[in-house]
């Protein structure tokens, strides 16, 4: 069976961005319109009795996947939403820093810019320099930021802007000792990498499962661990705010987060559908050979370029996603467009630290002659946009 006839995309577009949004799978969206549908044959039997029991497998199922205790674990829409409601929790003082990345998803810099704002904490992004050479010099270079008043670290687990793995859990490790919070904005990891949330550490963990789990939208989670759930508030308070711990869970965690009024989970509860999905295909198989083919990828445009690459191409610094380096471009946005209206492909062109990059993801749907088709156009149109 070929992998692209299980998906829904368009079979005319070259589609080398799943990294924005992701793509579901048609057995997986097919789950998610039958629970819409039991939803919507009886709202008040679905909503009212049954919504908790199922939400709750499907928990177990994520915290399965995910190697977390399920009632460390709460389903939120998206990564963003999730690392709203830690950073909007936290009580920081006049002065606190929460120390990240020069690599941060930019939805994410603009939270904590707001919450440093209202409070009047100092948000501080350390560069790192790429190519890495080492987790460890990633490290080094990050903890080089850490000063008396760091309360926060905070760290993409794959970065978006250059598709970089930090190493989370030797940081993670060596910020407990130093009575430092983690949150990690895991939105891009789970699905392209394994993700062991206890033996990361981190205090908190924010993760996608529409992306590389290929779940539908609106399908995210927040991790809690359970020494630091209560500093957790809500943001939006509801029935769950004065809840006695109603079962099957026994975490105020749960109750603040889980139930905030009439909503739509279908989403929530095709995650074990998408889970179960990567298991029937040996998903682990396929997600070494789009490494393979984005190796290819790398090696092939940065010959054309004659541009160093953000990492060796071997490394485990990229998994299924990477950020190669191109020429300055007069407009970066009419190249995007003309790879699409001339070539269908689909893939994002990035204006990041005064550089420009094309970034591509790899998934199972992708092909050598996706890639190829890629550098032809590529050939065709730098010398053109190039300053």
């Amino acid at each position: 069976m070929i992998i692209k006839d299980l998906f829904l995309l368009e079979p005319e577009i070259i589609f080398l961005n799943h990294g924005s949004f992701g793509a579901c799978p048609r057995p997986v969206f097919e789950t998610y319109q039958a629970w819409q549908r039991r939803l919507e044959q009886q709202p008040v039997q679905f909503l009212g009795v049954e919504f908790e029991r199922h939400l709750f497998e499907a928990r177990q199922s994520l915290a399965a996947y995910l190697h977390s205790p399920v009632d460390s674990l709460v389903y939120v829409p998206n990564a963003t939403h999730g690392v709203n409601i830690v950073a909007q929790s936290l009580d920081l003082k006049p002065g606190d820093e929460i120390l990240s990345t020069d690599q941060e998803y930019g939805a994410c810099d603009l939270i904590w810019k707001f919450v440093c704002g209202r409070k009047g904490a100092i948000y501080r992004q350390r560069p790192i320099s790429l190519p890495a050479s080492s987790q460890e010099d990633i490290a080094r270079q990050l903890w080089q930021g850490v000063t008396s008043h760091t309360r926060v670290i905070f760290l993409s687990h794959i970065t978006s802007p250059t598709a970089l793995t930090i190493p989370v859990q030797l940081i993670c490790a060596r910020a407990r000792e130093a009575g430092i919070l983690t949150i990690i904005d895991g939105a891009h990891a789970p699905g392209q990498i394994e993700v062991d949330l206890q033996s990361l550490q981190a205090d908190f963990y924010a993760g996608n499962c529409h992306k590389w789990m290929m779940s539908p939208k609106g399908a995210g989670f927040l991790y809690a661990r359970c020494d630091v759930q209560h500093l957790v508030k809500p943001l939006v308070v509801s029935w769950g705010y004065q809840s006695n711990f109603s079962p099957p869970h026994e975490s105020k965690f749960i109750d603040f987060l889980q139930w905030t009024g009439t909503q739509d989970p279908a989403a929530y509860l095709s995650v074990p559908a998408a889970i179960e999905f990567m298991q029937k295909y040996h998903w682990e198989v396929i997600r070494r050979s789009c490494h393979q083919l984005l190796q290819y990828a790398i090696e092939k445009i940065c010959n054309l370029t004659g541009i160093s690459p953000l990492y060796s191409p071997g490394s485990d610094f990229y998994q299924q996603m990477a950020t190669i380096p191109i020429p300055h471009m007069r407009d970066l946005c009419e190249l995007k467009d003309r790879l699409y209206n001339e070539y269908n492909i689909e893939i994002p062109c990035i204006d990041w630290d005064n550089r420009h990059f094309i970034r591509i993801s790899v998934q199972g749907y992708n092909s050598k002659a996706d890639i190829d088709n890629l550098i032809g156009a590529l050939v065709k149109f730098l010398p053109v946009f190039q300053e």
